[in-house]
């Protein structure tokens, strides 16, 4: 029996369960995709427990009493309140060495051994440096085996300590702030009378410098924001930075500017985002933005006076290439309200451009896209995420790798370091977000059974079930307590559901369709097929419960299998379940990029479809309040 689908219920189709609470290895699905169902099956055919299991009753009927028990909920991760990391003061107190300092300071010392400002060291513990954690330790274990300095020299700023300076008062170049790293210089001019004074600030200026560019370097490489922090949606181990081998570099390199610079990322995707946002920073807005009536929907062979700002948004929009290749017709329009078939190429044209359904028919997105989405100040604020963003990954994401992209619902293969191919994805809703991670493909499961996470159990299944203990039996799937399969009519629903397991055998309604890409994670997401194809031709394509659905699921099997496709169709026309392994693992990112460049190195923009930049720009401020405690 088939139960009959229905508009209400759509919206409920997904490819997984995010959840804070364990979910079985193969889990993933939307609650609509299991009541789709398979055929009926004969439940006593299944196997029979021989003794009395947990959960298990199969005599005595559910208790009345028990109708009335509310059915408990499982929730999702969480978005947090971003807490940045304080500074400490650089402890420069225990710097100094009594017996060293009185040395140096009675010249007993060989000159060889003493620095211009040796005797500058006795200034140390009144100097008031603040530096995240790392950084302020880094600092204390360098000068604490040294009497020297790295950026001052005589009675003044030293050229390594200048050329250092340039490179961090560019910093928003590369989409970090420069207040972070600001260092009040000594100026050129003082009094020679004061000496004293003098050394007192240049010794100052000689922590602070070093902790700036340690700081620098730290946020370049890993990043300012800890992802893990804003919410449980992130996960990520954040890399480890050798701050303390750093400050020794500098001490023998003759290009400090260089060697400073050559630390952030150099990555293809990353110089883009670079150059991206200093075209930004100096473009002028060359035209007013262009508007169109909201609400409007225009469909080809129809009359709409709104079609004249249609056409006036494509001009401002649409690349150059574009419309050289459409220039008869934009040069033939004279305004007027018909959509005519000579024009419809051109509006296909501009929505394939912007990665919209190509059907000619202007509604939602296809204005957002006409009239501009991002401001300039938006799209600059979009890359400076994205770079902070990019940090988290490694710098270069391999020559063969998977690249998920949730903003613009889409997955790309990359094979000797070019993309092979991309394809549309179905990612999770609002409710049930995707998380954002890497890991490495290791298995292609064909013919897959699905196993229901225990967010669906509890939060979808369960409701129905204690009205209905026979509906999983009928629907087909496999209920297991305690490892053993018994029928879902012999279960108390109303009792603890950890030791009970339900999945769905392979077969033509499962709702992972013919195989799933799996990367194991904690958070059990993965990459499948699915049965509904439809919601591939949706432009908004958040809609899963977490898992990410793929287009073109035999295409990407083959691709990180390296077979043909037509050897995947092979196995899955074997009807069996089988895993094939992955002979060397793939890198996936399951990533989050509002602004990210395509395979040509044109940066591309996306609508923040989980409002993640918004939590990023929350971080941003904690981080910029907390350093800004340091004078």
């Amino acid at each position: 029996m088939r139960i009959i689908k229905s508009a209400a219920i759509v919206t409920l189709m997904s490819g997984c369960v995010v959840a804070t609470m364990d979910v079985q290895p193969a889990s993933a699905i939307t609650f609509m995709d299991f009541i789709r169902g398979g055929k009926k099956r004969d439940v006593q055919e299944q196997v029979q427990p021989r003794r009395q299991l947990p959960g298990v009753d199969m005599f005595a009927p559910q208790r009345l009493d028990q109708k009335a028990a509310k059915p408990p909920r499982i929730t999702g991760p969480r978005y947090y309140t971003y807490k940045a990391e304080p500074l400490r003061r650089i402890a420069t107190d225990r710097l100094v060495d009594p017996v060293v300092t009185g040395s140096v300071l009675n010249g007993a010392l060989p000159p060889m051994l003493r620095s211009p400002l040796a005797d500058a060291r006795q200034f140390l513990p009144e100097v008031d440096v603040r530096a995240p954690a790392e950084v302020a330790k880094a600092v204390e274990n360098f000068y604490g085996t040294r009497t020297d300095f790295l950026w001052i020299e005589g009675t003044g700023v030293s050229g390594r300590a200048k050329a250092a300076l340039g490179v961090l008062s560019d910093a928003a170049k590369v989409g970090l702030d420069p207040l972070d790293y600001a260092v009040i210089v000594p100026p050129e001019d003082f009094d020679r009378g004061d000496m004293i004074a003098r050394e007192k600030d240049l010794v100052r200026f000689e922590i602070a410098m070093s902790a700036a560019v340690l700081t620098y370097v730290q946020d370049t490489v890993r990043g300012r924001i800890d992802p893990n922090r804003i919410s449980g949606y992130h996960d990520f181990k954040r890399k480890n930075v050798d701050l303390l081998g750093f400050l020794e570099k500098i001490e023998t390199s003759s290009d400090v500017a260089g060697l400073v610079e050559s630390q952030n990322p150099k990555s293809a995707q990353f110089t883009a985002l670079r150059q991206e946002l200093e075209r930004l920073r100096t473009q002028v807005e060359a035209a007013p933005r262009v508007e169109i009536a909201p609400g409007t929907l225009l469909k080809p062979g129809e009359s709409n006076p709104e079609l004249a700002n249609v056409i006036a948004g494509i001009k401002l929009k649409a690349s150059e290439a574009l419309k050289t290749e459409h220039a008869v017709v934009l040069a033939a329009y004279e305004g007027t309200p018909d959509y005519t078939p000579e024009l419809v190429p051109l509006v296909e044209a501009f929505q394939k451009e912007y990665g919209l359904k190509a059907d000619g028919i202007v509604g939602q997105a296809s204005i957002r896209a006409l009239t501009g989405g991002d401001t300039t100040e938006g799209k600059i604020d979009k890359v400076e995420i994205a770079m902070e963003q990019a940090r988290w990954l490694p710098d270069g994401l391999g020559d063969r790798y998977v690249f998920i992209n949730q903003p613009a619902f889409t997955a790309s293969y990359t094979e000797q370091g070019t993309e092979q191919f991309s394809m549309r994805v179905v990612v999770g809703s609002k409710a049930n977000q995707t998380y954002f991670f890497q890991d490495e493909i290791q298995t292609v499961e064909v013919n897959p059974y699905w196993g229901v996470p225990q967010s669906i159990i509890v939060n979808e299944m369960l409701p129905k079930l204690r009205n209905d203990p026979g509906y999983l039996d009928r629907m087909g799937y496999q209920v297991e307590v305690g490892g053993r399969v018994v029928p879902s009519t012999a279960v108390n629903w109303y009792g603890s559901t950890n030791s009970i397991a339900v999945r769905q055998p392979p077969s033509s309604d499962n709702a992972l369709g013919e195989l799933k890409i799996l990367f194991p994670n904690a958070h059990a997401i993965y990459m499948h097929d699915t049965p509904s194809k439809s919601f591939f031709k949706r432009d908004q394509r958040a809609l899963s419960h977490g898992c990410v659905r793929l287009a073109d699921p035999r295409r990407m099997a083959a691709a990180v299998l390296g077979v043909s496709v037509d050897e995947v169709g092979m196995e899955i026309s074997g009807g069996r379940n089988k895993a094939l392994p992955v002979s060397a693992k793939v890198p996936v990112y399951v990533s989050y990029f509002t602004a990210w460049p395509n395979k040509d190195g044109t940066v591309e923009y996306f609508d923040d479809v989980y409002e993640r930049d918004m939590y990023m720009n929350r971080a941003f401020e904690a981080t910029r309040k907390a350093r800004s405690l340091e004078g």
